[in-house]
C-alpha cells in the first residue's frame, strides 16, 4: 500500500523553465570554486545584481506552472526498499484540479491496486484482498510523511516545482549547472538548474529539522519537448529516514491532450475498511 502512495508521489520532478539571462555569466564569476554550496562571495558591485538574478529565477520556477487540461501516463517502476525490490506498470489519469486515478499492474499483466484522490478525499483499492479504503486527504500525510496535499500531489505528477518557498540562502555555478539552495520552513532544497536549456537537473530536500533527518533524493533525465512542454521521463528518487526506499520512474507514454477517465466500480464481495 505503502509503495503505491510513493509510486504516485515518486514523481516528484522540478522539470520547470528558468529562462537563461544574459548576466547569468556575471553569476560564474562572483561564485567561489568549492564543490559544496557555500556563502557566494563576490565584489561589492556584484552583490545585489548576481543575487537578484538567482532570485529572479527561483521566482520564475514558483510562478511557471505546466499548462495542462488533462494527463495520462504508462510508467514502468522499479523499486527497492530494506526487504528486496520489485517492479510494476502504473497507469495515469488526472483532471486538473479535480482528481488522479492511478492503477498499478504487476506481473502477468494483473492489476494489484486502485487509488483515486480528490481534492479531499482517498479511495485506494486492494483488488488482490479485495479491499477498499475511504480516507480523508490526510491520510496520504500519514502514509508518507510528507505534508503535502491534493494540489501538491498533482504538481509531483505532472513535473511542477513544489517546496520552493523561502530564501535563498546561497548559490554557484559548478559543471552540472546553477545550484540554488532555498531555506524553506520544513525543507532545505538544493536544485541544480540547466539554465541554457531551462530545466532542472536535480532537486536535493533535506529535513530543517534534524531530529526527523528526512532527505529526498530525486535526478530528472531523458527530457523530451512536446508542444513546448518540456518533460522528464526518466527520474530516479531516494527517501530515507528510518530506512531508504529507491524508486526510478520510466514514462513509456504520456500525453497533455488526451481524454481521461477514472473508472472506480467496486464489486459487491469487497470489504471496505
Amino acid at each position: 500500500m505503502k509503495f503505491l502512495v510513493y509510486s504516485a508521489t515518486a514523481c516528484l520532478v522540478l522539470a520547470v523553465a528558468c529562462r537563461p539571462a544574459k548576466k547569468v555569466q556575471r553569476i560564474e564569476n562572483a561564485i567561489s570554486k568549492k564543490d559544496t554550496v557555500a556563502k557566494v562571495v563576490v565584489k561589492p558591485e556584484d552583490v545585489v545584481d548576481s543575487m537578484s538574478l538567482v532570485q529572479t529565477e527561483v521566482k520564475k520556477l514558483h510562478n511557471h506552472k505546466i499548462p495542462f487540461t488533462t494527463f495520462s501516463g504508462k510508467v514502468r517502476v522499479e523499486y527497492e526498499d530494506k526487504d528486496g525490490g520489485n517492479q510494476a506498470n502504473a497507469n495515469i489519469q488526472m483532471q486538473k484540479d479535480s482528481a488522479i486515478w492511478i492503477s498499478l499492474t504487476g506481473p502477468f499483466n494483473i492489476e494489484g491496486f486502485r487509488l483515486l484522490v480528490t481534492k479531499d478525499s482517498v479511495r485506494l483499492m486492494n483488488k488482490i484482498k479485495k479491499t477498499v479504503q475511504f480516507r480523508s486527504i490526510e491520510y496520504l500525510q500519514e502514509l508518507t510523511q510528507i505534508p503535502f496535499d491534493f494540489y501538491t500531489l498533482q504538481d509531483l505528477i505532472i513535473g511542477n516545482p513544489v517546496f520552493i518557498d523561502g530564501k535563498v540562502h546561497s548559490y554557484k555555478n559548478s559543471d552540472n549547472g546553477l545550484q540554488v539552495l532555498i531555506l524553506g520552513k520544513l525543507f532545505k532544497h538544493l536544485v541544480t538548474i540547466d539554465v541554457p536549456n531551462q530545466r532542472v537537473l536535480h532537486s536535493k530536500l533535506d529535513d530543517v529539522d534534524s531530529v526527523r533527518n528526512r532527505t529526498c533524493d530525486i535526478t530528472f533525465d531523458k527530457y523530451e519537448t512536446n508542444n513546448d512542454i518540456s518533460f522528464s521521463t526518466y527520474r530516479k528518487i531516494s527517501v530515507a529516514e528510518h530506512s531508504r526506499l529507491d524508486v526510478s520512474l520510466e514514462f513509456k507514454k504520456y500525453s497533455f491532450t488526451d481524454p481521461v477517465s477514472f473508472p472506480f466500480n467496486i464489486p459487491k464481495n469487497f470489504k471496505k475498511k
